[in-house]
């Protein structure tokens, strides 16, 4: 059995807006980083602003520059629309062919898109998954 990892470290310094970080094992994505200059008493500090990936939730954060966090690794694949349910999608992967369930997206946009059949871009972010577009016409 192979372990993937599901996240790698990076330098706070380092983060720009609309990089996806995990705060509190959650993965967010950035939607406000500022930077302050080191003072006669204290490091650089970030203060951090982002939103949950899969709910929208907003969270904020303050953290040197010099230390390090984790950015999730975000395994981006295509699959077909199985079967939908009122509150899941049975999803196909078009490589491997595995069948599993997903949420329904939140955004409404992509929900209306949403038709058996239809090839989805979906991501697998910390073991969950969630759709984020529809390929081609539908």
């Amino acid at each position: 059995m192979v372990v993937k990892n599901l996240s790698k470290p990076t330098s706070v310094g380092s983060l720009r807006t609309g990089q996806n970080i995990i705060i509190n094992g959650e993965p967010y994505k950035i939607v406000s980083l500022e930077k302050s200059k080191p003072g006669k008493h204290g490091s650089a500090k970030a203060r951090i602003v982002a939103t949950h990936i899969f709910d929208n939730t907003k969270k904020s954060m303050v953290s040197p520059v010099n230390a390090k966090i984790d950015v999730p690794i975000i395994e981006k694949r295509t699959a077909q629309i199985v079967y939908m349910e009122e509150n899941s999608i049975q999803l196909m992967d078009l490589e491997s062919y595995e069948s599993f369930f997903t949420l329904n997206p939140s955004d409404k946009e992509i929900m209306n898109k949403l038709s058996p059949n239809a090839e989805v871009e979906y991501w697998n972010v910390l073991g969950r998954t969630m759709i984020v577009r529809v390929k081609g016409p539908s």
